[in-house]
């Protein structure tokens, strides 16, 4: 065989040297495809950040408006679902949307209005569910805007859970079921149908408790929420 210098290779392992070369080459490039298809099947499970509510209990300060190391608190929430692998980030709006669009920086979301967001969270997560149609997506990832314990970490752990459009996969704490939670496509419709006032899908969920693959986040977050004045120490 032929060296790349163009010189004659008359030794027994020529052959040999020259197909081990080739395979080298050949997992190089299942290896490249590989990675290839790992981005694509990461872009297939999107972040969908429940952002609208009024913050009622809160003398009517929307939370995604609320102050958190220095900034509105949504972009804390979004920059947790990046970290945690979500390529695309939903954001559903409502209290206040004009003013959250103009103070946070939320670059390459999709910002999804929900004129609604008054009859409670059940109509932020339709809207954001029927944001997602058309889009390529297989899979949400749900995470509140009011919960900055949680983090990329857990966000992390729920996503790798991830397996197909059936999938469905919540967050636990101590066992006990929590956010973030991850609907799978083929769950969409049924989720929407279901979502209702502030329980959201807990119902579904409760329904399809033997099918829900729950991971345990514990140790690295902590599923308090931002709801009444005294919730406020929790922010930074």
């Amino acid at each position: 065989m032929t060296d790349t210098y163009g010189n004659r290779d008359e030794s027994p392992n020529g052959n040999q040297d020259g197909n081990r070369n080739r395979n080298q080459d050949e997992n190089r490039n299942r290896t490249q495809h590989g990675t290839q298809n790992r981005i694509q099947t990461d872009d297939e499970v999107v972040g969908l950040l429940l952002a609208a509510g009024g913050g009622r209990r809160l003398g009517g300060r929307p939370k995604a408006l609320l102050t958190h190391r220095g900034r509105p608190l949504v972009e804390h929430a979004v920059a947790v679902l990046r970290e945690g692998g979500c390529a695309r980030v939903h954001v559903v709006l409502g209290a206040r949307a004009e003013t959250v669009r103009a103070r946070a920086e939320l670059p390459g979301c999709v910002l999804v209005d929900n004129p609604e967001w008054a009859r409670g969270m059940g109509s932020s997560l339709r809207a954001g569910l029927a944001s997602l149609a058309d889009t390529g997506a297989r899979a949400a990832l749900v995470m509140l805007v009011d919960q900055p314990g949680i983090g990329a970490e857990a966000v992390a752990r729920v996503r790798s859970a991830y397996r197909s459009p059936d999938s469905l996969v919540a967050a636990a704490y101590g066992g006990e079921r929590g956010h973030p939670v991850l609907f799978g496509a083929a769950h969409w419709a049924g989720v929407a149908a279901a979502a209702t006032g502030d329980r959201g899908a807990r119902g579904y969920l409760a329904a399809r408790a033997d099918e829900v693959v729950l991971v345990e986040c514990g140790d690295v977050a902590r599923p308090y929420d931002i709801d009444t004045e005294g919730d406020l120490v929790h922010l930074e």
